[in-house]
């Protein structure tokens, strides 16, 4: 049907283009009865290549998602002491996903009999409109994915090709913002505890050797320690051996470890060897998960928005369905962290 220039366009329009009733036009995009598949689909191609869901989803009338497939590595799913970081993110997420009525299918990612291609074919038999995917960024599983069309979101993780939208915290930023203010407390012998991660932890590494470069210090007091995981035990046993290795602390007045975990497991191994707390040498962590505030000396952090990040993708998925017509490049979202300061730091005279 041909349109007169400059007339609004309304649901008539949308219900002629997807040969539809008036009253399933509406339904669709208000999500107030069961539709087809293929139905639902037609109407919201129409309605996308009218203009008409840009437009209205700044008013947020329009019931985009109804139905996603979250994607997760098995080891977020058990609530546990160790993935508050994971469980607060998905808790966030789970609660938008009830208050909005969006139907959520979990996946778990990272087991030996799931591919891209598995995932993307469960994704296609559930008939979701769109993929969120934690964690996991493994390259062959985004290549997957992105050439399955399916709209799709990755949460806490890097495309570097740029194939998916993506949001993350900004873990550079965050770091080098958190080692700048350890120099300006007076410390230049500063060890980042960290583990061999995902680019996201790699992440944390380069702002910490960034806020060196920036204030015209030497790298080699810029010192790395590698644990053997994220764990607090193994961040307590990555302290234990530079300790046995330099006879103490080797002239380090601070620490600033890549996750909380490891945060915990540094003062545990700092208390056992004796080391006092801020006195001899500062902890700083990054995450910003509840039981930092319950050490002993409280600690301080680096705070990820986590309430904000699944809200975030689930708006990067929506505007990726809206705009499909107009097959926009992928966008990369990074988050803003904020330094939470508490008693595990002190100035240096």
């Amino acid at each position: 049907m041909k349109r007169e220039p400059g007339r609004k366009v309304g649901i008539k329009d949308i219900a002629d283009s997807a040969d539809v009733a008036v009253s399933t036009v509406s339904h669709v995009l208000n999500g107030t009865a069961p539709i087809s598949e293929e139905v639902r689909n037609r109407v919201i191609e129409a309605a996308g290549a009218l203009g008409y869901l840009a437009k209205r989803r700044d008013k947020a009338t329009i019931a985009v998602l109804r139905t996603i497939m979250l994607a997760v590595p098995s080891d977020t799913l058990p609530h546990n002491e160790h993935n508050y970081y994971s469980w607060t993110l998905l808790s966030t997420l789970m609660r938008e996903c009830e208050r909005r009525s969006i139907r959520v299918i979990p996946m778990e990612v990272d087991k030996p009999s799931v591919s891209g291609a598995r995932l993307v074919e469960q994704a296609r038999a559930a008939a979701v409109d769109g993929i969120l995917l934690l964690n996991e960024d493994r390259a062959d599983l985004l290549h997957d994915i992105a050439r399955s069309g399916i709209p799709a979101v990755l949460m806490n993780g890097e495309d570097h090709e740029m194939q998916i939208d993506s949001v993350t915290p900004g873990n550079r930023f965050g770091a080098r913002y958190a080692t700048n203010w350890l120099i300006e407390q007076g410390h230049r012998n500063i060890l980042h505890l960290t583990w061999e991660g995902r680019s996201t932890i790699r992440r944390r590494r380069d702002g910490f050797l960034d806020a060196f470069r920036t204030n015209g210090l030497s790298l080699e007091t810029a010192y790395v320690q590698q644990a053997e995981g994220y764990l607090p035990d193994m961040g307590a046993a990555a302290i234990d051996r530079w300790i046995a290795k330099h006879e103490g602390m080797g002239g380090v007045t601070a620490i600033f470890c890549a996750a909380d975990n490891l945060a915990l497991g540094a003062m545990a191994a700092l208390r056992r060897a004796g080391v006092s707390m801020p006195h001899d040498v500062s902890v700083v962590g990054f995450d910003g998960v509840a039981l930092g505030e319950l050490t002993s000396p409280a600690l301080s952090t680096v705070s990820v928005p986590l309430d904000h990040m699944g809200i975030a993708a689930l708006h990067l998925l929506e505007q990726r369905i809206v705009n499909a017509a107009g097959a926009p490049p992928a966008h990369r979202l990074e988050l803003g962290c904020r330094l939470t300061i508490r008693g595990s730091v002190r100035r240096l005279d």
